[in-house]
């Protein structure tokens, strides 16, 4: 299965997908509409993003076929909180986000109870062109949330800067070591920032975890104690928290320069487009806000620079694809007009459209064939034992919760690596 997924990450395809049930001629992108197309109702999704142009444009291209249909999105203030009152409300949302966290949460437990299994043959959806690792199926089969985006940790590099300064980009951890050390030399304070404020070492975690997931990912014995809460499990974060600390150690990142920025995401964005940082941790989310604030930025507006996303070369054999879903949408099965709703997923889960999506926000396709927008090239090349998926390992995020706690206060010097260890199981969410 990784080699397939492999193969599809690096593929650049698309697939033509063949409706059934309707006399409407098929469109380029292969959709037939199961409904008669003057069927009425009404489409709420709710979510917590301030604005979803991606679905939007979703929208517009799906009334082409149901002009009838009233489409709208909705942000709700204090969204993981609410959701599952809204849901039980007389304005329930026909479609919500959800995040695999969720799962196993009792504070979510009815917003999940209500929603619809997308795994049903009869809905038409075709999950075949989902990667099926980062698919989170109840025990019983189910799929109660469909990724829209999927998301990874890494790091942002200016490639025009390592060129000015005659370097290459790292491709292993010495050469990540050595290459801080000759920016270091050549006045750059911090060769690697990232979000590091409140004693929250947030930069860190971006470095550490993956290298973490890919060195239990084979273990069923590590997973199953971590997810316990055991706290012998504790000791297999010990050599993620050990990197952690010799990329302290060595000088690669400077705590006191990162603390400057403002917080974890505009402000850590603009700082690299400011196009003096040679190397910025962060997430998928991060790489989300880059294009928007290019015009946003007078510095890199005067001065353009290129820049991709890579994974942080953390051992001798490169880095990881943290493969994981970022956002993920939920049908609410009690809602008013289901039919046409469910219509509008049937429309939404296509190769073509959701990497359409996802080169909107600048996010990561969930889907096989991984168009990569060309500032995430460098995780389609990677092999296949490379590419790593909690979802697929079963590693739950009561577990990561206490590994990144365990990070923070390795990170803000605020416990030794052994008190991080032996604390597993006891960090307050």
């Amino acid at each position: 299965m990784k080699k397939i997924l492999c193969a599809a990450l690096a593929a650049f395809m698309l697939i033509s997908l063949v409706g059934c049930g309707s006399a409407t001629p098929a469109s380029p992108g292969g959709f037939q509409p199961r409904l008669d197309t003057n069927t009425t109702g009404r489409i709420r999704v709710a979510g917590s993003y301030n604005n979803f142009e991606a679905l939007e444009a979703m929208f517009e291209q799906f009334g082409q076929y149901y002009p009838n249909v009233e489409m709208s999105f909705t942000k709700l203030d204090d969204y993981n909180n609410v959701i599952g009152t809204v849901l039980q409300g007389n304005d329930a949302p026909n479609i919500y986000v959800t995040y695999s966290w969720m799962n196993g949460r009792d504070a979510y437990k009815s917003a999940l109870d209500s929603a619809e299994n997308l795994a049903d043959p009869a809905l038409g959806l075709d999950l075949d062109c989902l990667r099926p690792n980062i698919l989170n199926k109840t025990e019983n089969g189910e799929l109660l949330m469909i990724p829209v985006f999927s998301s990874t940790q890494g790091m942002l590099v200016n490639q025009d800067l390592f060129e000015k300064e005659g370097l290459a980009v790292p491709e292993t951890y010495t050469e990540l070591v050595s290459v801080c050390e000759a920016l270091r030399e050549k006045g750059y304070r911090s060769p690697v920032m990232g979000y590091y404020a409140d004693n929250h070492s947030f930069a860190l975690f971006s470095l550490v975890y993956p290298y973490f997931c890919g060195s239990i990912a084979n273990n069923t014995d590590a997973v199953s104690q971590l997810n316990a809460l055991e706290p012998a499990g504790g000791e297999f974060m010990r050599p993620a928290l050990e990197l952690a600390s010799d990329f302290l150690d060595k000088g690669c990142i400077d705590p006191e320069v990162c603390a400057e920025m403002e917080n974890d995401y505009n402000s850590v964005i603009l700082r690299f487009l400011e196009g003096d940082v040679p190397m910025m941790l962060g997430t998928g989310d991060i790489v989300s806000g880059t294009k928007k604030r290019e015009a946003q930025s007078e510095a890199f507006s005067a001065h353009p620079f290129s820049y991709y996303f890579m994974p942080v070369p953390t051992t001798e054999d490169g880095g990881y694809f943290l493969d994981t879903p970022s956002l993920e949408f939920s049908v609410n099965k009690n809602c008013d007009d289901l039919e046409i709703t469910n219509e509008f997923m049937r429309f939404l889960v296509d190769s073509q459209r959701l990497s359409e999506m996802a080169q909107i926000k600048r996010l990561v396709s969930p889907t096989k064939d991984l168009s990569f927008d060309s500032v995430y090239a460098p995780f389609g090349k990677l092999p296949p034992e490379r590419v790593i998926s909690p979802e697929e390992f079963g590693l739950i995020d009561d577990a990561v919760v206490q590994f990144r706690h365990a990070v923070y206060g390795v990170g803000a010097g605020e416990m030794d690596i052994d008190e991080a260890v032996l604390g597993f199981g006891s960090f307050k969410a």
